[in-house]
Order: C-alpha cells, then structure tokens, then sequence
C-alpha cells in the first residue's frame, strides 16, 4: 500500500525542514520513496534489525545530510527524535511485522517453510531467542503466549506437546518445533486455515521482540511528537496490532463532551484521515499475496488555531 501511504502522509511533509519518522525502516523502501519526492525532507530512520540499517546506509550516500539512522526498537522514538536535535517531526510511519528479508532469510529463524535454528530475534544482538521461550517456559506460561499473541485455541495442547518433546531432547529448529504443532493440533483442523504452525510462530516473534508492549508505548509517544498539521499512518498484519492502533487513535479522535451538554466543552487532539482499516485492493494481492491481512490506518493533529470543537 505505497502509495496510499505517500498519499495520507505527503501533505504533511510540503514544507522546507520537514521531519519523517520511518519507525520500522526495513530495507527503507518507503523512506526511499519519500526522500526522492520531498528534496527538503529529513528521515530519521528507526529499526532493531542491524541488517535493516546496514542496508540503509546507501541512503545516507544518496541523499547527504538528509538521513539519520537509528538501530534501536520504536518504542525508544522520542529519545532517538532528541538525539536527533528536534521536539517535533511533521509525519511518522509504521509498518508492522516481520519484513520480507527477515521471512525469506532461513538464518533468522522467522519461517515454518524451511529449517532454521529457532531464533526470531529482530535485533540479533539480544539474549532471548524463541528457542529459549520454547524450551525454557513452563506450560501454562507458553500456554499463554500461544493463546494471548497467537490467538491459538489449541495453545494448550500445543505447549504440552512440546513440553514432552523438549523433554527427550531440546527444540532448537523451526521444522521440528512446526512438525510438534502439527501434531498436536487434531486432524480436521489440520486441513483448514493454512500451515498449522502459523500461529504458533506468531505468537513466538511477539514474545521474543515484545512487539506489542513496545507498540502500547511508542504509539502514544509517536503521536505527541506530532507537530500542529503533523500525519501518523500505521500498516499492521494482524488483529492484535490493528487493535491497539484502533484503540490509541479512538482515544485521541473521540470527543469527551458529554452528550447532554448542547455545547462540546472539550477537544479533540487529532482527526482519522481513513475511515475504519483501509485494505489492500485485488491489484495489489496479486503482486504481492503477503498484502493479504494489511490494515492501514491514519490520522491527522489538529492545527494550533483549530477551536474546541474543530475535527
């Protein structure tokens, strides 16, 4: 969705010194994108994965003195705006998820498609791997994570299962540990839905990164280094990022006034520039069939001069 998402954020990036928050940078295509449109834009690019930021520094010879990387996760957002010398930016950008490069790379550990060690770490440098989460938590704690992150309805039987396979000898490769779940998981359901592994390797990856307590607390920090005009989009690629997305702009865009009042006494801080989740259209699917479960959501900060009952 590239270019919806150039659309909803451009506006807000017209003006000389204009800052961009790329907070999930990945191999910068996006970033790219921007920085060939707006030849007065600053990007601050922000990703945990240092292959992602190996891979950028090509942009920093491109486009000199226009780009700043930071290998960090985004929920350190405003210490790396700092750092970077502002308080306010004009558009940030997330785009959620596992990337392509780190699905299609066999070493990280990400696919149930091919063997790999059973890593899933985004920053390769941190101590914790899934391997650690799948031999280390006891059952009800690994129930959980299956449940909560991979909303997994046989996370029960699964994390027993392992727990009987770990016992004879550790999980340390994503073909056995998919194999386990396949097992594990009864014979109909088996047949519906895709790869029987798929949830579980979810659940895995936001346990290992803690994808979403980092997003509960970069997206309000986000949003509040939004200058007046300032846009924020977010693309997630499954219902518990979608959801906190939802939740946090719901918060900012509801009005507070109570409805028996004939007058609004207070204010809403920003606007929806989409309404509900935009999708990928069937154009899009068939070039790129990982589009699928995309939900694109935005908004825009009200301007200073807007009054109190401005949208």
């Amino acid at each position: 969705m590239a270019g919806r998402i150039t659309e909803l954020l451009t506006p807000a990036l017209s003006a000389d010194g204009a800052v961009l928050v790329d907070a999930t940078l990945g191999r910068a295509g996006h970033a790219r994108s921007f920085l060939q449109a707006r030849p007065h834009l600053t990007l601050i690019g922000i990703d945990a994965d240092p292959q992602a930021i190996e891979a950028a520094r090509g942009l920093q010879d491109d486009y000199p003195g226009r780009v700043i990387l930071a290998r960090t996760f985004y929920d350190q957002i405003t210490t790396v705006v700092a750092d970077a010398g502002y308080d306010r930016i004009q558009a940030v950008l997330f785009d959620l998820g596992v990337s392509s490069p780190q699905l299609d790379d066999p070493s990280r550990g990400f696919a149930y498609a091919q063997d790999a060690p059973l890593d899933m770490r985004m920053d390769t440098g941190a101590a914790r791997t899934a391997a650690d989460v799948v031999n280390g938590y006891p059952v009800a704690e690994l129930t959980r994570v299956l449940r909560d992150y991979g909303e997994e309805r046989f996370a029960r039987r699964i994390a027993e299962a392992v727990a009987r396979e770990r016992a004879r000898e550790p999980v340390t490769s994503t073909s056995r540990l998919a194999g386990i779940v396949r097992d594990a998981i009864p014979a109909p359901a088996r047949r519906a839905g895709g790869n029987p592994a798929k949830r579980t390797f979810q659940a895995l990856r936001i346990e290992v990164n803690d994808e979403l307590g980092r997003l509960r607390r970069a997206l309000p920090a986000a949003l509040d280094l939004l200058a007046p005009g300032g846009r924020f989009a977010a693309l997630a690629y499954h219902s518990l990022e979608d959801r906190l997305v939802k939740r946090e702009l719901a918060a900012r865009t509801t009005d507070a006034t109570p409805r028996r009042l004939p007058v609004r006494t207070s204010r809403t801080e920003f606007r929806l520039l989409t309404r509900g989740a935009e999708r990928p259209d069937s154009d899009e699917l068939k070039q790129n069939p990982r589009a699928a479960s995309a939900r694109l959501r935005a908004a825009e900060r009200h301007q200073a001069d807007d009054d109190a009952g401005g949208r």
